[in-house]
């Protein structure tokens, strides 16, 4: 026999034998299932929340290497007599 795991509470009992007869899966199936599901669910939030780090990095370093004076008017790009581009 493999390894084994004791759970000592009779809702985790109760939620896997109601699963258990719903899927018609064992007991085992159910539980591995249920914990590679959080397993899943809990590293694509982490792997979000790393991402988002990496990203507040880099526009963090953009801006810290940005000039003072960049501004939002973009006027010079175009001509002032027919507002077309230049």
């Amino acid at each position: 026999m493999g390894a084994q795991l004791n759970i000592k509470s009779e809702d985790a009992y109760r939620l896997a034998s109601r699963l258990s007869e719903l899927t018609g899966e064992s007991l085992t199936t159910v539980v591995t299932r249920a914990l590679q599901s959080e397993l899943d669910r809990e590293q694509r939030l982490r792997d979000k929340a790393a991402m988002k780090a990496d990203l507040l990095a880099i526009a963090a370093d953009i801006k810290a290497n940005m000039p003072d004076d960049v501004t939002s008017d973009h006027n010079w790009l175009y001509d002032d007599e027919t507002g077309l581009p230049k």
